[in-house]
């Protein structure tokens, strides 16, 4: 999602489908760009590649928009220098897990209620102009992150690798 991407709108809805109970506040970083060792494939396990990461971050009703104080919010600078430190010392191999790394530290180390990543590997091949993964997690009441009901990353896997779960 760029600045330019119109299309992109807040779905509004948890992982589970029900409805918010109150809108979010966004805070978003995009097009963060940096090198890092990821992939399972021998060319890319050696030398860095560009990963270009957009994170959106929501808060229910941020308290910095009356205190106008950087405290009471997600300071996306912050943000950036902990993507760049997760950028230099993640041993992850798929972008899914790399993509969940992100959601968990905007999650858990930034409290925030929602979070949508998006991971991309521009030009990795010379006939598209990226590919990449996208997610969405939540916050669960009790401050644990929600998960989805089939596993999410290790079921991901098992697709990645054409199997499907379940079918025989």
């Amino acid at each position: 999602m760029s600045a330019s991407d119109t299309s992109f709108q807040f779905s509004g809805r948890h992982a589970a489908g029900a409805e918010r109970v109150q809108p979010l506040d966004l805070i978003f970083i995009e097009a963060l760009t940096g090198q890092t060792v990821i992939g399972i494939h021998a060319s890319e396990l050696h030398h860095p590649q560009p990963l270009v990461i957009d994170v959106y971050a929501g808060l229910p009703r941020v308290r910095a928009c009356d205190t106008d104080r950087i405290a009471d919010t997600i300071d996306y600078g912050v943000v950036r220098e902990r993507l760049h430190r997760l950028l230099a010392e993640h041993r992850l191999q798929l972008l899914e897990a790399f993509a969940e790394a992100v959601a968990d530290i905007l999650l858990d180390e930034f409290h925030a209620h929602w979070v949508r990543v998006k991971i991309v590997k521009p030009r990795k091949f010379d006939d598209v102009a990226a590919v990449g993964v996208l997610i969405e997690r939540e916050r669960q009441a009790g401050g644990r992150k929600a998960t989805l009901p089939w596993g999410g990353a290790p079921a991901l896997q098992l697709i990645g690798a054409g199997m499907v779960p379940g079918k025989t």
